[in-house]
């Protein structure tokens, strides 16, 4: 048994000694996909944390995601294998700049992005994710809608509604590197391959795609397409997941690669669960808030 092995074997063994069950973003490291229990995006992942039975939740993920796992379940012990797995997105919102934006537009709904800090949620009207960003602003009665952090996925949600979508000049640094010119050199190379792309991608990427959606509804689509080729505009790490599921079918990246992400390994996840580190809290009174917030967005879809 090699290293690698024996880690995977300890992971297992601490799992159910804890009753901890681990969820794990379609952006991590393949190993930490194969042995988490659940893997998909960010409302997927939000539902799991929500139906689980286990004690302790271990979120291999970036801080936002964890934290809300926590704010779902404060009667759960909610542990992130790094604390510094930090996301450019959600720290691009500050409660500061949102309070003044707010002021600017007082009958605006606040709707934030998943991809942000507790305080954040906490301040909004409803949460959304990517694969739910459209349906919860039709949701809502305000005919103004503030949409944070990310100003590429407001464009998209603008695109697809008659609301006025005020966007934060957020985005995020995979998605923003995903260029125009990437992804035409890669369909100039491989003219049969269908372009699928992420709505935080900018507008240029977006307009030459043949489907927007989130990781969860790119999965799908990748698999119920009769294309055999894709270029994938979204993190490499997510083509993992979609090769595992179809290995008859052959997939493009296009090298983004999500450095928060990516500093979950087997190694902090068997520490994790081995020292019980590290615990996610977050103040009962912006707790509460946030929850409302997510507990809205999980009505919609």
């Amino acid at each position: 048994m090699d290293y690698k092995d024996e880690l995977i074997e300890e992971i297992r063994e601490l799992k159910e000694k804890h009753n901890a069950v681990i969820l794990s973003h379609v952006y991590q490291e393949g190993d930490i996909q194969d042995i988490a229990d659940f893997v998909g995006d960010s409302l997927g992942l939000s539902r799991k944390a929500v139906e689980t039975n286990a004690d302790i939740i271990v979120f291999c993920g970036v801080l936002f995601m964890a934290e809300t796992a926590y704010i779902l379940n404060p009667d759960k012990k909610v542990l992130i294998p790094d604390p510094n797995a930090g996301c450019f997105l959600a720290d691009t919102a500050t409660l500061s700049k949102l309070k003044s934006k707010k002021r600017e537009y007082p009958n605006a709904a606040v709707v934030s992005y998943v991809n942000s800090s507790a305080q954040i949620k906490a301040y909004s009207d409803v949460c959304c994710t990517s694969a739910n960003a459209i349906q919860v602003v039709e949701s809502i009665p305000n005919k103004e809608i503030l949409f944070i952090p990310d100003r590429n996925l407001a464009d998209y949600v603008a695109e697809h509604t008659d609301k006025k979508i005020i966007p934060w000049d957020g985005y995020c640094l995979v998605h923003e590197n995903i260029s125009i010119e990437t992804i035409q050199r890669l369909k100039d190379m491989h003219p049969n391959a269908e372009i699928v792309v992420h709505p935080e991608c900018k507008a240029d990427a977006r307009h030459i795609a043949n489907y927007i959606g989130s990781t969860s509804a790119m999965a799908r689509y990748i698999s119920e397409s009769p294309a055999k080729e894709f270029i994938v505009g979204t993190e490499d790490n997510f083509v993992y997941r979609v090769r595992r599921d179809n290995p008859d079918k052959i997939f493009y990246p296009v090298g983004t690669k999500c450095i928060g992400m990516r500093r979950i390994t087997l190694e902090k996840l068997r520490d994790s669960l081995l020292e019980m580190k590290y615990e996610i809290t977050i103040p009962e009174n912006i707790r509460r808030k946030a929850k409302k917030a997510l507990d809205k967005m999980l009505e919609v879809v």
